[in-house]
């Protein structure tokens, strides 16, 4: 089985990379930790890129790829941390009117865990007795159902999730290579010393081992796979951010620096569409 992307795979990641880039930069990220509101006008221009209609087929308005090629797009979005209810909306799409165009906001009820439901358009599943709760993370709303949630929106779900973690691990090895090619101490580049060169290159295993596995699960869509990758991309996020921080040192848990809201985020992922212990109880039953 090969993973090298096609030139078509490869332009679809630039594309979106150039897109968020553009309208989703760190300036854009700063103003949203002030104001969280939902960029309405940027949601629609999700949509009009075809962030959104990605699988839709193409008889029904859609781009008309499949699960690989939204995992390239899912992957960019967290490597920028782009705040909305992503995933919700992007299943929703051919479902429920709007979605697809952008100009409807979706959210889902079903994983114990609902972000950004008093911005939505169009709540899927129950939210009677949904509670607000305190978001570690400023750029995801939550509220929290009383009964735990349902099945959840099945694996698809927890992939795009997955590769938005992957994103964001990527993007904390990258900041922290630059710091530690910046930051000098006793004269020489941080990257020099062994340490932070071994924490570096955990990152960089830790992201391309989920990466790899994330782009494996696209292709099988397998649930057991999934639930791997799932996993692995956790980790790979989570981790990577910690690791992140050890590498900025003091200035990493300031609030002026990017480091914090990755890892704030990578906990919320964590706890969505199905969790560690989840994951480890799908893979338990299969291997048994």
């Amino acid at each position: 089985m090969h993973f090298q992307l096609t030139e078509d795979q490869s332009a679809l990641r630039a594309g979106v990379r150039q897109l968020l880039e553009a309208r989703f930069d760190r300036d854009a990220l700063r103003a949203a930790v002030d104001d969280p509101a939902l960029d309405r006008a940027l949601w629609r221009e999700l949509g009009d890129a075809g962030f959104f209609a990605l699988r839709l087929p193409e008889a029904e308005g859609g781009v008309g790829l499949g699960l690989p090629e939204a995992v390239l797009a899912f992957e960019e979005a967290g490597r920028v941390l782009l705040p909305g209810p992503l995933v919700a909306t992007h299943l929703a799409a051919g479902a429920v009117p709007g979605a697809a165009t952008g100009e409807a906001v979706v959210t889902r009820a079903d994983s114990g865990l609902v972000t950004w439901l008093e911005e939505a358009d169009e709540v899927l599943g129950d939210v009677a007795g949904a509670v607000a709760v305190r978001s570690v993370d400023p750029l995801t709303p939550l509220h929290r159902l009383r009964g735990g949630g349902g099945p959840g929106p099945g694996p698809e779900a927890v992939l795009l999730t997955a590769a938005e973690q992957v994103g964001s691990a990527a993007r904390t090895t990258e900041l922290a290579v630059r710091h530690a090619k910046e930051r000098k101490q006793f004269g020489r580049p941080i990257g020099g010393f062994q340490a932070v060169k071994h924490l570096c290159a955990r990152m960089l295993v830790r992201t391309e081992l989920a990466r790899t596995a994330v782009y494996a699960a696209s292709v099988t869509a397998d649930p057991v796979e999934i639930a791997g990758a799932k996993l692995l991309a956790d980790e790979a996020a989570v981790r990577g951010a910690r690791d992140c921080l050890q590498v900025h040192g003091g200035m990493g848990f300031t609030w002026e620096a990017d480091v914090h809201l990755h890892l704030k985020r990578a906990w919320v992922r964590a706890e969505l569409w199905q969790t560690a212990a989840e994951s480890e109880e799908l893979l338990a039953a299969a291997l048994r």
